[in-house]
């Protein structure tokens, strides 16, 4: 599969039927400002491919691989990611998160989704991270320990219910109203972190850091395994 081909797949597409690029090799193609709206990329290998200022908004991407994938810019609007791979994306051309090159994952769903990623400062409002697997493999760590970092993220009315946040950055991070039951947060950092009117009941904060979190109004919180700081 080549860009052109891509393109050319999108470009006869009809808003009743959606370009179909299911299981698709997409690996390494450069699809900058490519339109994916609504597409159909269910387990397709977008591995180490351009997405800069790609529009995936509500385009199929349950199962799909996009390790290493660039992201910047790209529009994940209610995209559905659940069950995706997302190990290593790349969502800066620098060191430091540039807001200015940020994707939007606004109400996108990461249901069961591998992901080990920076997200910090990023608008993930209302998405679904039900089941999300963003804890780092501590046997592959060779070159450091690699971290999922949300610190400073909009995750205000997001599901976070049974996600693997073990050891996450999570220092400043907007949480109101989201829901972390049964979520595993242990060694995780929450320094800071705004949990007004979130549900943790039944969440293992084992480790976790909760300085200066603020948690009124927050459910559950006597149920929370290893809670020191209230």
């Amino acid at each position: 599969m080549t860009a052109e081909r891509v393109r050319g797949i999108l470009a006869s597409a009809a808003p009743d039927m959606p370009a179909d690029l299911s299981g698709k090799s997409l690996e390494n193609l450069d699809l900058s400002k490519v339109d994916f709206k609504r597409a159909n990329l269910s387990g397709a290998n977008l591995f180490g491919a351009k997405l800069d200022g790609a529009n995936l908004t509500g385009a199929n991407l349950s199962g799909a691989k996009l390790d290493l994938a660039w992201i910047m810019r790209a529009n994940f609007t209610n995209a559905d990611l659940s069950n995706a791979s997302l190990l290593g994306l790349v969502v800066s051309s620098g060191l430091e998160n540039n807001l200015a090159e940020a994707p939007t994952f606004k109400g996108a769903k990461f249901a069961g989704a591998h992901i080990i990623a920076r997200l910090s400062r990023f608008d993930l409002s209302g998405a679904d991270f039900t089941g999300a697997k963003m804890a780092p493999d501590l046997r592959n760590q060779s070159m450091g320990l690699t971290r999922t970092d949300l610190s400073g993220a909009n995750l205000s009315g997001a599901n976070l219910s049974k996600a693997d946040l073990r050891l996450a950055l999570m220092r400043f991070t907007n949480l109101a109203g989201a829901s972390l039951r049964g979520a595993n947060l242990s060694g995780a950092d929450l320094s800071g972190a705004d949990l007004t009117d979130a549900d943790l009941t039944a969440a293992d904060a084992t480790g976790a850091d909760f300085g200066h979190a603020v948690t009124r109004g927050a459910r559950g919180l006597e149920t929370v395994k290893g809670l020191t700081q209230r």
